[in-house]
């Protein structure tokens, strides 16, 4: 009786022709095609809060967007929805534009409680008043040379410069065309981050500025109002 040899299972794969509707050749643009289409909404959103928690610095649209590789666009437009986000109550975090960038904050309302935990961490940062002083001329005023820092308060104010340029609050604007050409100051972005602002758009009133200074710095008492910059100089005070 002859042998049939049997013949092996093939092992070839099928052609699309072969396949079952809809596994066909339509099939592997598809994948493709959401592969290309990047991380959805919710997913990119959570990226996106990851990034604004972990950055020391305010980050911009443009600087996250160009790091992850997406549209400026849709990075704001997702950044403004985690802002509103956050901004409901039951939260006590919240996110908001500082100095053009994105930062994660404590909201207002809790600001006193954390102080006095913060307080027993570690000793606050404090500015003396002529520092403060000096500070608020500069806000209102930039750029400002020390001459007419000097005018507006009344005393020479070298110390108090010298402090907020090595606290980063001020820095060098050139100089003015006048005679001597005197060096100008200005407030810098690490200023607008301390004090929590968007812009100088938003400085205070001067009687504002020194609790909002108290605030950002963890002072307990309150000192006495700022001098006035307007009309004349109040108590000479280095």
């Amino acid at each position: 009786m002859q042998e049939i040899e049997a013949t092996p299972p093939s092992h070839r794969e099928p052609t699309p022709a072969e396949l079952p509707e809809g596994q066909g050749a339509s099939a592997q643009p598809e994948l493709g095609e959401q592969a290309a289409a990047g991380p959805d909404d919710a997913s990119l959103k959570a990226v996106l809060e990851a990034i604004v928690y972990v950055t020391e610095e305010p980050a911009t649209a443009a600087q996250i967007a160009a790091a992850i590789a997406q549209p400026e666009a849709r990075v704001r437009r997702l950044l403004a929805e985690l802002v509103e986000e956050y901004a409901q109550p039951g939260r006590g975090i919240m996110i908001r534009e500082v100095a053009g960038g994105f930062q994660m904050t404590t909201k207002p309302e809790h600001h006193e409680a954390i102080r006095a935990f913060v307080r027993r961490l570690k000793p606050p940062l404090k500015l003396s008043l002529a520092a403060l002083e000096t500070l608020a001329v500069i806000a209102y005023k930039q750029p400002i040379t020390a001459p007419e820092i000097q005018a507006i308060r009344g005393v020479s104010g070298v110390s108090a410069l010298k402090t907020l340029l090595e606290r980063k609050l001020i820095t060098t604007a050139g100089r003015k065309n006048v005679l001597g050409r005197p060096i100008l100051y200005k407030t810098t972005k690490e200023f607008l981050v301390q004090f929590g602002l968007k812009d100088l758009s938003e400085l205070p009133t001067l009687k504002e500025f020194e609790e909002l200074r108290r605030l950002a710095l963890g002072e307990d008492e309150p000192l006495p109002a700022p001098v006035e910059t307007p009309g004349g100089s109040g108590e000479n005070r280095e």
